[in-house]
């Protein structure tokens, strides 16, 4: 009696793959790599052409407030596969291994488990660069490599299917610009160049802030490869950010031939599509290429979510996101799977579903750093008006933006007397947010956060 009882409970858990498998939506998960938000032109860049990425927001919900995790390849991505801040699981840097007890309760076993087909193609870099065939639970069909990539999908695409699938696309595009900026060749094509004077013209917050964190300096004095874009020209940063809207566009003309496909296929009536980039890059925002700093560039992510037959398609929503334990949430939530303990992920499903910009969701997401190859750590806390920042060390290590009246991050308010309160309450928010992901204080008489 023990036994059937037990054999019960075993059907129960993993319903979904029992009993009605049909009403589950496929879920297609197309990641791009290093992509700022802005690098759309659906959100309004006349510096880039994105056709595709325009008819998936054209087809969705488009959010302009969604973060990452993480900006850095490795973390973020184990993020959003783990559903766990990647500090708090010892995943903080590129090529860290997933510990064992994490891969079995990784999203690719959760959701076969669940009744779905998991498939995978392209950058995985959690941390090999290619997914291991059947080892997280997904089976690959590409490795880490741009050229094919968006074939395999398509082929993927119109097998038949005796079950729900979860296919991720993982391109490595525009990721490509750090080829670029070491002056090596790019790994899947170089670009053709377009002449000077088609180049973009530089960001209005080009200039470094006075009152900016002093230890973005100092880690660019760390690692030479990464950013050897410390003597740039005002013209080396224009060719630059061409190039990087060049391969924004590369990528986009791959999305395309999926997109094409899930037209064909006519899977839009039962899929989610979800579609987003690991980080950002600085294109030149406060001299900045690569990611790792805390700068709105590079945390700030595209996201873009279409609902099975469209439903609430061309809508845009504010709402804060964290695409990395939040993406989690939400993929566990369409699978009906319980989202399991320790884990605070929000999933942003009926934030799409009803689509009401006044919607609340959460007060706060937070984006976390550790320098890639350095040693500063930092903080970006994003509420609904106000971005504060914290690094570890350094002078001017405290930041607050007003990211209604300043998104470029020029004037750091943390110095001025008359924003105290918001400050405080920024500080007390991210305190809360450290408690409940146990960040280690430097000593206990050493907080990391000012007057705590």
């Amino acid at each position: 009696m023990t036994e059937l009882k037990n054999i019960m409970f075993c059907a129960t858990a993993f319903a979904p793959s029992l009993l009605g498998a049909k009403e589950l939506p496929n879920i297609i998960y197309i990641v791009t790599d290093q992509q700022t938000a802005s690098a759309m032109s659906c959100m309004g860049n006349t510096d880039v052409h994105t056709p595709n990425m325009d008819r998936l927001a054209q087809a969705g919900i488009l959010f302009k407030n969604a973060y990452c995790s993480a900006p850095l390849s490795g973390p973020s991505r184990a993020s959003m596969f783990t559903g766990h801040t990647s500090h708090e699981v010892g995943l903080s840097r590129n090529n860290v291994p997933v510990a064992d007890s994490l891969r079995t309760a990784s999203l690719g076993w959760l959701m076969q488990r669940a009744g779905y087909e998991c498939t995978y193609g392209g950058k995985w870099h959690v941390h090999t660069p290619s997914m291991p065939d059947g080892e997280f639970g997904f089976s690959t069909i590409h490795p880490h490599n741009d050229n094919g990539l968006a074939e395999a999908s398509v082929a993927f695409l119109e097998q038949k299917h005796s079950k729900p699938f979860f296919l991720v696309v993982g391109f490595d595009n525009p990721h490509n610009i750090c080829e670029y900026a070491r002056s090596q060749n790019l790994p899947f094509g170089n670009l053709p160049e377009l002449p000077q004077d088609e180049w973009p013209g530089l960001p209005s917050n080009f200039a470094r802030n006075p009152y900016d964190a002093d230890v973005i300096d100092y880690e660019q004095t760390l690692n030479y490869s990464a950013y050897p874009t410390r003597h740039y020209s005002p013209d080396d940063w224009r060719r630059y950010r061409s190039l990087y809207f060049r391969l924004v566009e590369k990528v986009d003309a791959e999305i395309g031939k999926i997109v094409d496909a899930i037209d064909k296929q006519d899977l839009w009536k039962n899929t989610v599509v979800i579609f987003t980039s690991d980080h950002g890059d600085g294109m030149g925002a406060h001299h900045w290429n690569q990611k790792s700093a805390l700068y709105e560039e590079v945390v700030n992510v595209p996201l873009i979510v279409t609902l099975p037959g469209k439903k609430n398609a061309g809508k845009e929503m504010p709402q804060l996101i964290n695409e990395g334990v939040d993406f989690f949430a939400s993929v566990c939530d369409w699978a009906g799977i319980s989202l399991p303990g320790g884990l605070h992920g929000v999933s942003f499903r009926p934030l799409v579903e009803k689509a009401d910009p006044q919607q609340v969701h959460q007060p706060y997401i937070v984006s976390e750093t550790t320098f890639d190859k350095g040693v500063a750590r930092g903080w970006a806390l994003r509420t609904p008006r106000y971005k504060y920042v914290l690094y570890d060390k350094g002078l001017y290590r405290e930041q607050l933006y007003d990211m209604v009246n300043d998104r470029g991050e020029m004037r750091n308010l943390a110095i001025e007397k008359k924003y105290r309160q918001i400050l405080l309450q920024h500080r007390a928010y991210l305190n809360e947010w450290m408690k409940l992901h146990h960040v280690v204080q430097i000593r206990p008489e050493v907080h990391l956060i000012p007057n705590m």
